[in-house]
């Protein structure tokens, strides 16, 4: 039969590559153009901010609940007590001694003339203040701020120096407060750890300088642009302190991976024979895809976490989601310009680490699997079952240690010993009991009720309920305003902050307690302070979650269908990143229970989890986990595509990924232990789960699990039903490789592009 769809003698019309392929060529073509565009984007961004950016700012009160009721109300009725507190703690043998008196009275008095600081409470005026035993007294200074991130930590230092100063033998001073902790953590440059450490892996995997340096030169520009707008981003959103540093390693781990990618890819391509252009123009064709759709799953999971209605959650998405923004711009436009100076010299510099080969390539622009691959596949193919199985089984194993999690947050208990803030929390427990250290705050808006009487009476009643509660250590006099209409009380508990009995006090407190005062004299009672507030986070957090997972998982599972055209790999996917994400919470279950596990990275002490960590790991290792997918799955799709055969597409995958995904893994696992050093128990935690969770990622579920289950699968990994198969759109997520490499087809046509 003869063909009709083109005439006889006429020139066939060279397929044209994707968008992706065109804008490499733009790009490689106009490369000095494009470093000047970054250039002159990345002042752009660094004069707005300078112009209009905000400071970083957080509130971890829950909108609507009892704690944040009680704090709107302390910061109206009681403005001078609302600033952030500095607890000045003194211990002597008789801290009532004339001597001592004076010493402690003239450290206040100077205290009282430092800047930010707005009252020094007398404690031999103040009930309460003086422990039973007569050798600890506890002052405390009010701050004119209302975040602790809004404290210069010059002036902090100013406040540590002073009582430092006023010390002497017989008369310790420790000076504590969510001010103190942060002056003293001081900042740890884990970005610089990370980019060290992943340039010695790329180093070792590409034995080249010049290779090894394009990952890390795109991440550095994509950091440098991101970490600019991150004050524009402050001054839309609430952005915590912590939230730029996740989102700068996240940046520098998603920048490297994905150039490493198409680096591989790149001197794939070149040593199949196409020229440096050409080259540009097919990485990005094909791996390119692979990346756009590897951050939009990461995208997809950051904006996951607005579900949660947390203002300072979505000020740390806004910031990471323009990290990555950033990653898939430079990796799409600025890696070309750069292969358009350094493609025929990338594998330059060599050093002398022994032969660094790349995969071949066979006609047609396929793997050809090594040895090492072929007997790994092939061993995971005989025994698929067991490997599913023992895989499944290890996976809940690690995640065991996060059944028994306490969720709280950690203070300053869990200090080094040597930080003045760990020695006034062990000062305070030691001469006050442990429940001095998180006192529930009790604000009673006294102007409903009907006259003054019934306001005093209400108060009487409440004071006098309180105290007769089981668990209740102590409570101190009512304290009511100048205008009389509010007054608080504090209500020292038995136990610690992070004690589960406190949060049953407190719970107690508002069901059972509170109420009879309130519905007998129309007074509003709210029980706030640090400890409470922390009780409403967890709470509202666990209501929220569920949102937060079905949501990333059903738009991540969506991407994938219209990805790969298959119901089965977007199924397993999400279970198997569920099953990997499940067994990091176990890992940062454990080092936070101290013991051996806390004590290699430095928690001696078991320290609760703050519902926010998990929160947050969430959101990045989904989205990372799906990275690994993409990756993977691309490749073994575009040989299945090819070949039709299921045991050769897992084959092929492993053999075009095994070993970016081995070195992309290390990477991510370096940068972001480096958070593991950093002196906050919170960053350490993070750091360690996430590390642990990209290392479980890339070897029991990319190496292992997944290839095992598609084995057992076998074709029905690609099956989609055929009428939501016409209807799935054609992303062609594995690009068309046999176009660049197969002498029967004519080149690329870049229409649009000069040559020059």
């Amino acid at each position: 039969m003869t063909d009709t769809t083109t005439p006889r003698g006429a020139r066939a019309r060279p397929p044209r590559p994707g968008p992706l392929g065109r804008l490499a060529a733009v790009s490689y073509r106009r490369r000095g153009r494009v470093l000047v565009a970054w250039a002159l984007a990345l002042a752009a961004a660094s004069g707005l901010t300078a112009a209009f950016g905000g400071d970083f700012t957080v509130d971890y009160a829950t909108s609507g609940s009892d704690s944040k009721q009680a704090q709107d109300l302390l910061t109206e009725r009681f403005p001078e007590q609302a600033g952030e507190p500095v607890d000045v703690v003194v211990h002597a043998d008789d801290v009532t001694d004339p001597a001592v008196r004076d010493e402690v009275t003239t450290l206040l008095d100077d205290l009282e003339t430092l800047p930010h600081v707005t009252a020094a409470a007398d404690p031999y005026d103040t009930p309460g203040a003086i422990a039973a035993d007569g050798q600890t007294l506890l002052a405390r200074l009010n701050l004119d701020v209302a975040n602790p991130e809004d404290m210069p930590v010059a002036d902090t230092e100013t406040i540590l120096s002073a009582a430092d100063a006023a010390e002497r033998p017989g008369l310790e001073i420790a000076l504590g407060g969510e001010t103190i902790r942060l002056a003293e953590a001081g900042e740890f440059g884990s970005e610089i750890v990370g980019l060290v450490a992943a340039a010695i892996i790329l180093l070792v995997t590409f034995g080249s300088v010049v290779a090894a340096g394009l990952p890390i030169s795109v991440a550095l520009a994509g950091l440098a642009v991101s970490a600019s707008l991150t004050g524009l981003v402050a001054a839309a959103f609430d952005v915590p302190d912590w939230a730029p540093i996740l989102a700068s390693l996240l940046g520098i781990a998603l920048g490297i991976d994905y150039v490493l990618l198409m680096v591989t890819r790149f001197r794939e391509w070149r040593a199949a024979g196409l020229d440096p252009e050409r080259s540009t123009v097919a990485t990005l064709d094909t791996a390119g895809r692979s990346v756009l759709v590897a951050g939009a799953t990461v995208m997809v999971s950051m904006l996951g976490l607005f579900a949660m209605g947390l203002s300072y959650m979505q000020g740390a998405a806004v910031v990471t989601m323009v990290a990555v923004l950033m990653v898939i711009a430079v990796a799409t436009t600025l890696f070309p310009a750069l292969l358009g100076f350094l493609g025929r010299h990338i594998d330059r510099l060599r050093l002398p680490l022994g032969r660094r080969g790349t995969v071949r390539l066979a006609a047609g622009g396929h793997v050809e699997p090594g040895v090492g691959w072929r007997r790994w596949s092939r061993s995971i193919g005989r025994y698929s079952k067991v490997a599913v199985v023992g895989s499944v089984a290890l996976l809940l194993l690690l995640a065991t240690p996060f059944l028994g999690t306490r969720f709280g947050f950690p203070d300053a208990g869990n200090d080094p010993e040597g930080n003045s803030s760990r020695q006034t929390y062990d000062m305070v427990s030691d001469g006050f009991g442990p429940g001095a250290n998180g006192p529930l705050l009790v604000v009673a808006d006294l102007a409903p009720a009907e006259d003054d009487a019934a306001g005093q009476e209400a108060l009487d009643q409440l004071a006098t309920s309180l105290g007769a509660t089981a668990g209740v250590a102590s409570v101190a006099p009512p304290q009511l305003n100048p205008a009389g209409d509010a007054a608080l009380i504090s209500v020292v508990p038995e136990s610690g902050p992070q004690d589960g009995d406190t949060e049953d006090l407190a719970r107690e407190l508002r069901a059972d307690v509170i109420p009879p005062v309130t519905d007998a004299t129309g007074a509003e009672v709210h029980v706030g302070g640090v400890t409470a507030a922390v009780i409403d986070s967890n709470a509202d957090m666990a209501d929220r979650l569920p949102l937060l997972i079905g949501g990333v998982v059903a738009v991540s599972m969506l991407l994938l269908l219209l990805a790969f055209r298959s119901v089965a790999i977007p199924l397993t996917a999400a279970a198997m990143n569920l099953l990997s994400v499940a067994a990091s919470y176990g890992v940062v279950a454990l080092v936070l229970e101290g013991g051996w596990a806390g004590g290699l990275i430095g928690i001696d002490a078991a320290a609760p989890m703050p519902a926010f960590v998990p929160v947050t790991m969430f959101a990045i290792l989904f989205g990372l986990s799906m990275d690994y997918e993409v990756f993977l799955i691309s490749r073994m799709r575009e040989s299945w595509v090819r070949t039709g055969d299921n045991s050769r597409a897992i084959v092929d995958g492993l053999a075009g990924t095994g070993r970016v995904i081995t070195a992309a893994a290390a990477i991510m696992v370096a940068v972001f232990a480096a958070l593991v050093p950093s002196p906050d128990v919170v960053l350490k935690a993070m750091g360690v789960g996430m590390a642990a969770a990209i290392l479980i990622d890339a070897t029991i579920v990319r190496m292992l699990l997944v290839p095992a289950t598609m084995h057992v699968l076998g074709r029905a990994n690609w099956w989609a039903p055929r009428a939501l198969d016409r209807r799935l759109p054609q992303l062609h997520v594995e690009g068309r490789p046999e176009v660049y490499l197969d002498p029967a087809e004519p080149e690329p046509e870049l229409a649009g592009v000069d040559r020059r």
